[in-house]
């Protein structure tokens, strides 16, 4: 298997490509957690298929089809930062330095635009995010637990944004992943604070399935949006995270934009060896 290794400030990926092998590789979530552990794999927030797409598909405009899979081996819908690593790969495979690419996801089409970085190794990547939906019913037994502003969005993928004074000071590891099981699908914590100017925000996650992360370009997405529908930031939001910062606009039909660097790692080529005894083969 022929992988290659990236991050979206610090949220970093293995991304598998069909169309380097040219054939359709058989990938699943025991796989992306064998490869993803950091202490006996390669180590990664999560692995990213990129299938060949059908006849049909193609006959549709589809470049690629996207199949995420959570460190945890369950899989996820999308990722902003995971899509933007995505569209590295396949602009790199096909030595483009310039690609626009549209990757049809679990949470539905998504064009992306890959153009030259600042920095060896490294690519800017526009990800049309599609439109904000209402988010999961948040469970009345929560009520009594949030002491400031908080409220859900759907990105293609649940989140729950709550505004807090100073996110590094938020229990990642108790609150937010607390926070998560108290929905029955799960869901992708966000704290966020405003920036003094009203410009920005602050922001630290706990990502369904891969805990805490340096970023998540989905949340920073969700944040932006609802705390612009709060009245606290305009339509260009800069969301400050641990690995780095990314750009979310607002456009006036409604959609979101994600504007983020992709950056290559490593290429690794994988000989997976079945660890498993003759019963459980």
């Amino acid at each position: 298997m022929l992988l290659s290794k990236h991050h979206g400030l610090g949220n970093d990926f293995l991304v598998a490509l069909d169309e380097r092998t040219g054939r359709r590789m058989e990938l699943d979530g025991d796989i992306a957690r064998v490869l993803c552990d950091r202490r006996r794999g390669i180590g990664a927030d999560g692995l990213i298929h990129g299938v060949l797409p059908t006849d049909e598909q193609a006959a549709n405009g589809i470049d690629v089809v996207m199949h995420l899979f959570n460190s945890d081996g369950s899989r996820a819908e999308i990722s902003g930062n995971g899509i933007r690593c995505l569209g590295q790969a396949i602009a790199r495979h096909r030595d483009l330095g310039e690609a626009t690419v549209a990757v049809l996801t679990d949470a539905g089409r998504r064009t992306l635009v890959v153009a030259p970085g600042s920095e060896p190794h490294t690519v800017e990547v526009s990800v049309g995010m599609g439109r904000p939906a209402p988010g999961p019913h948040i469970p009345e037994a929560l009520d009594e637990f949030f002491v400031s502003r908080h409220g859900t969005v759907d990105m293609g993928n649940p989140h729950l944004v709550v505004l807090v004074s100073d996110p590094t000071e938020v229990r990642l590891s108790t609150e937010g992943a607390w926070l998560e099981r108290q929905f029955p699908s799960g869901i992708n914590v966000e704290y966020v604070a405003v920036d003094a100017d009203g410009t920005g925000l602050q922001l630290r996650v706990w990502e369904r399935g891969a805990g805490a992360t340096e970023a998540c370009g989905t949340g920073a997405s969700a944040a932006a949006f609802l705390v612009n529908q709060w009245g606290l930031v305009g339509e260009e939001v800069s969301v400050s995270m641990p690995g780095g910062t990314a750009r979310v606009r607002l456009e006036v039909d409604g959609t979101v934009t994600l504007i983020g660097p992709s950056v290559l790692i490593a290429d690794i080529q994988v000989d997976l060896v079945d660890t498993r005894t003759p019963a459980e083969a």
